[in-house]
């Protein structure tokens, strides 16, 4: 499959003598863009190998893969179930953007609360979810698994070869796992995660044998899907220069982070860098509900 690297054609980058293009993953499909479709891929090939016929996973109010694993499970002929964290939800769900998404591709929802949710990578607990919901094909948070990584080792191309630094947004370390092990010898994988925590390190080692990467803990805003008034202006004008759109959640903090690291002297004069846009637009809509109520400025649509 074929995506576009599209050059970020702005005087910053050359005043610095650094070249950026985006990866536009977020093309690849209307609704399961990005890191979504590669991690998805492989596991419903899976599943109907199993022969399988409902898909199992979890996430939050606001999952980019609640949303994606709906779109994929109703063009693959599969049923899907979503474990949602936060059983408060469960009365006005259909007031929330992306559940309301979900559900209008056939996802079913099961809300529990924030400690029960705790328990969904614990094997005990899975299996509890099967005898409820029978032989289901389950997918952890995220969608991170072998296979996911498998799919996200496709992201990058013989044409990448060329780029000095890859970038990505980091949320359960599958999308960088893959990254890194496609990566070319001379290159550096950066990973911007969008969770507070140490922990993303031991993840990701585990996920990977290499050390062609760094984690920039910088620019989480706060934590994730938090984001401020900065963070707001950034991707509106980001847009409006370029054309692009970007997240709030994963990829708007990434190239905010970029632009930091290039005025800060980060990346010597002549680097090229490569930035994976990994989707997540459907999550602006339920941001700007967010942004709303904090009376702060929206995220452009």
């Amino acid at each position: 499959m074929l995506v576009p690297n599209q050059k970020v054609d702005l005087p910053f980058f050359k005043e610095r003598g650094v070249t950026l293009y985006l990866k536009r993953e977020d093309t690849i499909h209307p609704h399961i863009s990005g890191n979504k479709y590669r991690k998805l891929k492989y596991n419903f090939v899976e599943a109907k190998q199993r022969r399988q016929d409902t898909l199992l996973t979890f996430g939050g109010a606001f999952s980019n893969h609640i949303a994606a694993t709906a779109f994929a499970g109703q063009e693959a002929g599969l049923k899907t179930i979503g474990v949602i964290r936060g059983e408060e939800l469960e009365e006005g769900w259909q007031k929330n953007p992306t559940l309301k998404l979900a559900s209008e591709h056939g996802m079913k929802f099961y809300f529990i609360s924030r400690s029960e949710y705790r328990q969904k990578g614990n094997p005990e607990y899975q299996n509890q979810l099967r005898s409820r919901f029978g032989n289901v094909y389950l997918l952890p948070e995220g969608g991170t698994n072998d296979l996911a990584i498998k799919g996200c080792e496709e992201i990058l191309t013989e044409e990448d070869n060329r780029f000095d630094f890859i970038c990505s947004a980091v949320g359960t370390g599958g999308t960088i796992a893959g990254l890194i092990n496609s990566a070319q010898p001379h290159q550096k994988v950066l990973g911007f995660p969008a969770l507070k925590g140490d922990f993303l390190n031991a993840d990701i080692q585990k996920l990977s044998d290499s050390r062609n990467w760094e984690l920039i803990q910088d620019y989480q805003f706060g934590g994730y899907a938090k984001i401020n008034t900065e963070l707001v202006d950034f991707i509106n004008n980001f847009k409006k220069k370029t054309g692009i759109p970007l997240d709030p959640v994963y990829t708007g903090k990434m190239v905010f982070g970029i632009f930091d690291l290039i005025k800060k002297g980060f990346f010597k004069s002549s680097t090229q860098i490569l930035a994976i846009h990994t989707g997540g637009l459907q999550g602006i809509k339920g941001m700007n509900e967010v942004l709303k109520r904090k009376n702060l400025p929206l995220l452009d649509l």
